[in-house]
């Protein structure tokens, strides 16, 4: 059963050598990048590693009560940020579990909804957020898709 992990001084090394496919990398982040994000904003990044036994299979990064559009701001949200599951454990129910975790983090904050983004296109991630119950909201957020799923 998988588990989500804490990033330390002790697997931050092994943390950041979780890569996707070489196709899904114009699509992701590397953890490192993320890693440097969530030390610049500790206030709402919450990155965490998915270990199954003891072995790490990928990377998320949820993010928590941000303010999404200043223009508004009580419209304040939660979600998904990064999500990296390793090239060689991908398939395997991961990325359901890591959406699954970020889901009940933000229910368990007293969110009713959680957020992702997403670049559009033929190879990108799109299919698997909507086949996990995500909608599209209409929104974009720079040059990506917005979409939006129930904590419930």
């Amino acid at each position: 059963m998988p588990r989500l992990v804490k990033v330390t001084k002790d697997n931050v090394e092994a943390a950041c050598r979780v890569s996707v496919r070489p196709d899904q990398e114009k699509f992701s982040s590397p953890v490192a990048w993320s890693l440097a994000e969530a030390y610049a904003q500790p206030e709402i990044a919450w990155p965490r590693l998915i270990v199954e036994d003891d072995e790490i299979v990928g990377f998320l990064m949820g993010f928590f009560d941000i303010v999404w559009d200043p223009a508004q701001p009580d419209d304040r949200r939660s979600g998904l940020w990064r999500l990296n599951i390793a090239a060689e454990h991908q398939g395997r129910g991961y990325g359901r579990f890591a959406v699954q975790a970020v889901r009940d983090e933000a229910r368990r904050r007293g969110h009713d909804r959680v957020y992702t983004t997403w670049e559009p296109g033929p190879d990108g991630p799109e299919r698997f957020y909507l086949k996990l119950g995500f909608q599209l909201t209409g929104e974009t957020s720079e040059d990506e898709v917005v979409g939006v799923h129930s904590t419930h």
